[in-house]
């Protein structure tokens, strides 16, 4: 499902669950047990990539969360909630505060919880079939993973209302256009291009590497945790059970695209 390596001092963390990543509590997982064996002395970058044909991640496991809200008591459902949402967040700034060069590499889609993923990484390179979007306002709620906090620390706010208030997606050439990803690279040479920047990044001295991303990259704990109250308070209406349900119950094949 995850298999990582480190080679030369770059760790490489490979997504492969089908169908395209989402992010439950197997996946959360996953990610916890990477990064509790990271070792941080001995490497200086790395790259996140998906072996998934569709792409990078589909988002958040909607089947996942409209089972875990509907298996118990209305009086449990909003701390469970919460409870994943704490845990989710503290995956993602453990990521995103790593004293790595952390790059994301992103092809097909990248929506929703996947997304807010790819936005801890400090480097987005983005395969020219790359696709972004936040399509939560169509679910009832907003990103809660994160999304909306580290949106704004990298883009414009127009960029970032643009994104959330219509859930329409983006192409890799306006990602880049926008300061959202580095480069746009051809399908298939997005690794590739990683490996190149990681090359780069290792060539530092790593006191002054981790030093230049904590001043130039500070986690906007202020902000994340007013979006994980925000998502919460939004997620206990019914519009959130019945836009869940008409997901689960969907026949088409893509149901979380815009």
């Amino acid at each position: 499902m995850f298999r990582w390596t480190l080679r030369d001092g770059t760790y490489e963390l490979e997504m492969g669950r089908e169908p395209c990543n989402e992010i439950g509590t197997t996946v959360l997982a996953e990610l916890e047990r990477f990064l509790d064996q990271v070792d941080t002395e001995n490497a200086s970058a790395l790259i996140i990539h998906s072996t998934v044909r569709g792409g990078f991640s589909a988002g958040a496991d909607l089947r996942e969360l409209y089972n875990g809200l509907m298996d118990v008591p209305e009086k449990e459902q909003e701390p469970r909630l919460r409870d994943f949402i704490e845990r989710i967040h503290s995956v993602m700034d453990r990521i995103d505060m790593l004293p790595l060069t952390t790059i994301g590499v992103v092809h097909g889609i990248c929506f929703g919880g996947g997304f807010e993923l790819a936005l801890t990484c400090d480097i987005l390179i983005a395969e020219k079939n790359a696709r972004f979007a936040f399509p939560e306002l169509r679910l009832g709620v907003v990103p809660g993973f994160g999304g909306i906090p580290r949106l704004r620390r990298d883009v414009s706010n127009a960029v970032v209302r643009d994104l959330l208030l219509t859930g329409r997606s983006i192409n890799a050439k306006k990602a880049v256009a926008c300061g959202l990803a580095s480069q746009m690279v051809p399908v298939g040479a997005g690794l590739r291009a990683a490996r190149k920047t990681a090359e780069q990044a290792n060539k530092f001295d790593p006191e002054s590497r981790r030093a230049c991303k904590e001043f130039m990259k500070p986690l906007p704990r202020e902000e994340l945790d007013a979006e994980k109250d925000l998502f919460v308070r939004l997620a206990m209406r019914p519009v959130l059970q019945a836009a869940l349900k008409k997901f689960v119950e969907s026949d088409d094949p893509r149901p979380y695209l815009p």
